[in-house]
């Protein structure tokens, strides 16, 4: 786990103002019997902010990211995405064609496992190059031009355009997923602990180039994480979850330099459990 109090000089940068949020989570909770995975949690996320949700592994945070992102239904309440148009719908009223459809124009998502955001079998640049065919591209000089480009801003040499992602090392391939993710300029992205598994060298080579593209794109995200380092460099909020609740929210600076909850406390001093 990075130091949560290394690098105090290099956070997220301040959000831009936004008078109308981009989603709205309303009292959600989701239980499997007599569990309760998540627990009547409500916040509102505005564009160009990032918020990152931490916790102990059986915390929650999963299981919201998974309702937030439309993966999983919730037992209770609702979540609002206000459209491109202004229009603001409840994910609950739409069809699986329009859930994936968001996934292809406005939303992406980074999984802990590369493999899970990729098509291991096919090239680089067809992994890129697919996202932008989705949103209507048809030009392959152009398609493959842009795939190159977006290699080389994850740091990737684009002489690596053509080999599979099964050749690469790990890091690289969480950079493929996040260019990948990335080069349609989605309004909103779904981060599922991006540094995990990950040795702590690569990690900060990764959190630093995800910090530079989300302010570069002013990209709004949610990140899941149980290693408050990667809140402390990413974030402008942090949720902390406790049993399926939040028990604790507010500016990341905040929260994790003067916690006022007991569990945040031993979360800060890394006494619980990743």
């Amino acid at each position: 786990m990075l130091d949560v109090t290394a690098n105090s000089g290099h956070r997220a940068a301040p959000v831009p103002a936004s008078d109308e949020p981009l989603l709205v989570a309303a009292n959600l909770g989701k239980s499997y019997g007599r569990l309760a995975a998540c627990r009547d949690v409500s916040f509102e996320l505005y564009s160009g902010e990032v918020l990152a949700i931490v916790g102990e592994s059986g915390s929650g945070k999963s299981t919201l990211l998974q309702i937030l992102s439309g993966q999983l239904a919730s037992t209770t309440g609702s979540v609002a995405y206000r459209m491109r148009d202004g229009v603001t719908r409840d994910l609950a009223t739409m069809g699986e064609a329009e859930r994936r459809f968001l996934f292809r124009t406005d939303w992406g998502f980074v999984h802990q496992d590369p493999a899970m955001g990729l098509r291991m079998a096919v090239s680089a640049g067809a992994n890129v190059g697919e996202r932008l065919m989705a949103v209507g591209h048809n030009h392959y000089g152009k398609i493959r031009d842009t795939a190159s480009s977006w290699l080389e801003r994850v740091e990737i040499s684009p002489e690596r355009i053509d080999d599979a992602p099964r050749t690469y090392s790990g890091g690289m391939r969480q950079r493929l997923q996040i260019a990948r993710n990335l080069v349609t300029e989605p309004r909103l992205v779904f981060m599922d602990e991006p540094t995990g598994g990950l040795d702590v060298s690569v990690q900060a080579r990764l959190l630093d180039m995800m910090r530079t593209l989300v302010s570069e794109l002013g990209l709004s995200a949610i990140v899941v994480t149980h290693d408050l380092a990667v809140a402390r460099l990413l974030s402008h909020r942090v949720m902390v979850m406790q049993g399926g609740r939040v028990i604790e929210t507010g500016l990341t600076d905040q929260v994790l330099d003067d916690p006022r909850e007991p569990y945040t406390q031993l979360l800060v001093s890394s006494i619980l459990p990743a």
